[in-house]
């Protein structure tokens, strides 16, 4: 016996096993992702494929058939004629009211949320934490519950029922939230750079334009699709707040879903509803990487 046979036989060679590739535990989580999906996939399909159709075939009763003839008439009635109340201008008129809404609410409400944070984060003053325990309890009282008091303080304003009053409105109440996700983010930022600034003879706006808006791209990301998605699908404070001329889309879609007059148009209804989803859609696709960054760089820690 040579000298390698007899060390083979001392240590034997051990041959790992390979993990099947289908195991219980894999098959539950395939059936669960799959059943998920099809429950957010299958009412979407169900509003496209009926959107497509005309009124002939969806009298039939077959809401899972494919459309037998794609027709886009539903969509640009939607669009350009679909009745809102008296008006039958389509939800094109909401669409624009809802994009002047949109703009300036986002950027004021994460442009001030993020001074906040980074205020209460590296500029602490005295009663700094009550300040904060104030906008945290602003964040989680629910809102209906400051709409009357906002009425009568819009209106002695005198912006009740203008563009500028439900801007306000979206700004205020999206402050308490905006301040919390950017206050958790530049908490976990090493304060060793904020003192290397100061010692610099940096200051307060220095600091916050050079050094922290350039770190702070992930969770603006994370702030501004949080508040697309939430003064977009909006229902309640337009209604309330917007005046007649300022109606969001949500609003409007509700008047022609909800119409009491002529036919039940349910391929436009669809198309008006999809019409509306449209845009924070597009905006959480073009931009879900970073979101997901974000929460993971501490959008909701702390």
């Amino acid at each position: 016996m040579n000298r390698a046979t007899a060390s083979a036989d001392a240590f034997p060679v051990r041959v790992r096993r390979r993990k099947p590739l289908i195991t219980p535990a894999r098959l539950g989580l395939y059936a669960f992702l799959v059943s998920a999906a099809l429950f957010f996939a299958l009412p979407l399909f169900i509003m496209v494929i009926t959107s497509l159709k005309t009124m002939d075939e969806i009298r039939t009763g077959t809401i899972f058939t494919l459309p037998m003839a794609f027709n886009l008439d539903p969509w640009i009635k939607a669009w350009d004629a679909a009745c809102t109340g008296i008006t039958c201008e389509g939800i094109k008129v909401g669409f624009w009211n809802s994009i002047r809404i949109l703009i300036p609410s986002v950027a004021l409400s994460v442009t001030l949320g993020a001074l906040n944070g980074y205020a209460l984060s590296f500029w602490k003053f005295r009663g700094a934490n009550i300040a904060f325990a104030l906008l945290m309890t602003g964040a989680f009282v629910p809102h209906q519950v400051y709409v009357f008091p906002m009425v009568q303080i819009s209106a002695a304003l005198g912006i009740f029922g203008t563009l500028h009053g439900i801007v306000l409105v979206h700004v205020i109440f999206g402050l308490p939230v905006m301040t919390l996700i950017f206050r958790n983010y530049y908490a976990g930022i090493p304060e060793e750079i904020f003192k290397a600034a100061r010692v610099d003879g940096a200051g307060f706006w220095r600091i916050f334009l050079t050094i922290m808006l350039p770190m702070s791209t992930p969770i603006m990301i994370v702030a501004v699709i949080w508040q697309v998605t939430g003064i977009w699908n909006d229902f309640l404070f337009g209604l309330i707040f917007a005046g007649r001329d300022n109606l969001p889309m949500t609003v409007q879609l509700n008047n022609i879903v909800n119409s009491q007059f002529g036919e039940r148009e349910y391929n436009v209804n669809m198309a008006a509803t999809i019409l509306t989803a449209l845009v924070p859609l597009f905006v959480y696709f073009v931009s879900g990487k970073w979101f997901v960054r974000g929460i993971a760089s501490g959008a909701v820690k702390g």
